[in-house]
């Protein structure tokens, strides 16, 4: 696989990475051998960018994660800053909506001290020593509301000096913001730089609002798009079928009927829409990295199947026209 840099830093990602939501139990319980099997499919097939955070089964998606890394080498790693976990009070069942996480209570904090104290669990969890890249997770009114306002307090006044100064001490290569939305992201470039953003749904086949101000902006500070949620929670891999999901929730009609409208183009091109999206995200110009994330390998080698496809001229000519600036 290809390997870009990220921003002006030292850390090299792979072009296509896996996302380790679904080894936290994202939605439905898995095994230890399940997680460590779509771990190894995703390691077989050549990726060396693997991404996921304190969020994902309260801790157990890093500890799978670094229960796997252990003994390789010739990896990046990313995980996310802004929540810190403590042992749960009371027993966990399901929480954030993952199934039996592990059994930890979380609190928000994006303070300096915070972000380094999440920071350090996450090492221990991982058993590593350092991080390629860290990402502030879920900074933004899309997850907090009214409530990001003293959120955004904490994050500027000391948590961004912070992963400044754990920069400049080499206990991570690069930072900066994992997120679902891209008002948030404009509004800390307004205050310093940042590597990287890992931005979910916002850069896809579907919704490609990314393309107003944010492309442009990081183009030009030289901040690297990471591209997760390439599906919009769903639907661009399913279509637009009864329970089709967007956003995390039931997909609305005007989202079906957009979805209904890219499915028939693709068929027309002699591909399917999940195709169509994969391709388009990986092939963005503004990509240096497109997340991959499942709990099933067979899930896996089929996206990454696709992936190599060739594409039919149709399908390539479609693509050419989305992307023209």
């Amino acid at each position: 696989m290809k390997t870009t840099r990220i921003g002006r830093t030292a850390a090299k990602v792979t072009d296509i990475s896996f996302g380790c939501a679904s080894i936290g139990n994202l939605y439905r319980e898995i095994s230890e051998d399940t997680a460590q099997a779509v771990l190894s499919e995703a390691w077989d097939a050549g990726i060396r960018y693997f991404d996921t955070a304190p969020h994902y089964g309260r801790g157990l998606s890093e500890q799978r994660l670094g229960q796997f890394l252990a003994g390789r080498s010739g990896f990046a790693l990313s995980t996310k800053v802004g929540r810190v976990l403590s042992p749960a009070s009371a027993p966990i069942a399901a929480a954030d909506g993952y199934v039996n996480p592990a059994q930890n209570d979380v609190r928000y904090d994006y303070s300096g001290d915070g972000i380094e104290q999440s920071l350090e669990q996450s090492l221990k969890r991982l058993g590593v020593g350092r991080i390629d890249i860290v990402y502030v997770h879920d900074l933004g009114t899309y997850t907090h509301g009214a409530g990001n306002a003293a959120h955004m307090e904490a994050f500027l006044g000391s948590g961004y000096e912070r992963l400044v100064r754990l920069k400049e001490a080499g206990r991570i290569d690069a930072f900066g913001l994992g997120v679902n939305e891209c008002e948030i992201c404009l509004q800390v470039m307004d205050h310093g730089p940042i590597d990287a953003i890992l931005l979910a749904g916002r850069l896809t086949l579907l919704d490609r609002s990314a393309e107003d101000q944010l492309v442009p902006r990081c183009r030009e500070a030289e901040t690297s798009l990471v591209l997760g949620g390439i599906f919009n929670s769903g639907i661009l891999a399913t279509g637009p079928v009864d329970g089709a999901t967007y956003d995390y929730g039931p997909a609305p009609q005007e989202v079906l009927d957009r979805v209904a409208v890219l499915q028939d183009i693709a068929a027309q091109a002699g591909v399917s829409l999940a195709t169509l999206a994969l391709h388009f995200a990986r092939r963005h110009p503004a990509a240096s990295s497109v997340l991959l994330g499942t709990a099933k390998p067979a899930t896996l080698r089929r996206n990454l199947d696709a992936l190599e496809q060739d594409l039919t001229p149709q399908a390539q000519a479609i693509l050419a026209k989305v992307m023209m600036p």
